[in-house]
C-alpha cells in the first residue's frame, strides 16, 4: 500500500532530511587517512542523540541480515557498497567510503548516502562516483507529477550504461515515510512510460549505486556487508524526494550540494 503525504507532512519529512544532510556534510568532512570507522560511526551516534533522532537502522532485522544491526550508520569502504557494517578500519589514502544513514524525527523518516574519496584519489574511482551523482540527477529530474516509476529506473540506468556501468537489480530505492521501507521498490534501471503513476505526495528513496566492473555483490563474513563480487570498487548516491505539484523536492540536499553548484555556476558565468 502507498501512503501519499500532505504538504504538511512533507516537510516534517524535509526536517529530518535537512538533520541528515548535516550529517553527511559533518562525517564527509571528518573522513579523512588516520580516521577510524568507528570514530565516525560514533560520531553519528552523538549527532543523534543531540537532536533526538531515532536510527531506523538499530535493531533493523531484515530477512538478509545476520541479528540486528546495531549501528546508525552503514560504512562501507572499496568494494563494500551496501550495508556496510562499521567495524575497527583506520581509512587509507585513496580509499573510497560510502556512508549511509536514515533516521526518524518526531515519527518522520529519511534516507540518503554519498560517497567520498579520501585522500589521493584514482581518476577510475572520480570516475565511478561522478556516475552515480549524474544517475541521482537524472532520476530526480524526471519524478515529475504524471510521470512514469518506470521514467526514473529509466533514467538511471541510461545514464549508468552511457558511463559504461551496469546497474545491479537486486536492490534499489524505495518508499519511505513513517518507516524507512515502504512501496514502492524503485529499481536502478527500467522502461520509459511503464510503472505507477507518479502523484503528488509520493516520497522515494532514490538510490543508484554501481561496481566498476560487475554487476554481481556477494555477501560479507559478518552477514550485512554487500561487496562487488569480482572486488571491483563501487559508489553509492541516495537522495530522499517527494513528488510535488511544483516538481521534485529534494529533501536531503547537503549544503556541501548547494556550495559546489553555486562554485560551479559561478565558473560557467566567468567563461568568455
Amino acid at each position: 500500500m502507498i501512503e501519499l503525504k500532505s504538504p504538511a507532512e512533507i516537510e516534517r519529512m524535509h526536517v529530518t532530511g535537512q538533520f541528515i544532510a548535516e550529517v553527511l556534510d559533518e562525517l564527509s568532512a571528518r573522513a579523512a587517512v588516520g580516521v577510524n570507522l568507528l570514530d565516525l560511526e560514533h560520531h553519528a551516534r552523538h549527532m543523534l542523540e543531540e537532536r533526538g533522532a531515532v536510527s531506523c537502522y538499530w535493531d533493523y532485522s531484515p530477512s538478509f541480515g545476520r541479528g540486528p544491526f546495531r549501528n546508525v550508520t552503514c560504512l562501507a569502504v572499496n568494494d563494500a557498497v551496501l550495508h556496510g557494517l562499521p567495524k575497527s578500519y583506520v581509512l587509507q589514502d585513496g580509499d573510497v567510503l560510502t556512508m549511509d544513514i536514515a533516521v526518524t524525527i518526531d515519527g518522520w523518516a529519511a534516507d540518503s548516502a554519498m560517497t567520498v574519496i579520501v585522500g589521493t584519489p584514482r581518476e577510475e574511482d572520480q570516475r565511478l562516483v561522478r556516475a552515480t551523482e549524474v544517475a541521482l540527477a537524472a532520476a530526480i529530474e524526471v519524478a515529475q507529477a504524471g510521470n512514469k516509476l518506470g521514467d526514473i529506473s529509466a533514467a538511471i540506468g541510461e545514464v549508468c550504461g552511457r558511463f559504461g556501468y551496469t546497474p545491479n537489480l537486486e536492490f534499489g530505492g524505495h518508499g519511505i515515510g513513517r518507516t524507512m521501507h515502504e512501496a514502492p521498490h524503485v529499481s536502478n534501471n527500467g522502461r520509459r512510460r511503464h510503472g505507477m503513476k507518479l502523484k503528488p505526495g509520493l516520497t522515494i528513496a532514490i538510490e543508484p549505486w554501481l561496481a566498476a566492473t560487475t554487476d554481481q555483490i556477494i555477501y560479507d563474513e559478518d552477514g550485512w556487508t554487500l561487496r562487488s563480487a569480482d572486488g571491483s570498487r563501487t559508489a553509492h548516491s541516495e537522495h530522499t524526494v517527494a513528488i510535488t505539484e511544483d516538481g521534485p523536492l529534494v529533501l536531503t540536499r547537503r549544503k556541501s550540494e548547494l556550495k559546489a553548484q553555486a562554485d560551479a555556476d559561478t565558473s560557467q558565468a566567468r567563461l568568455p
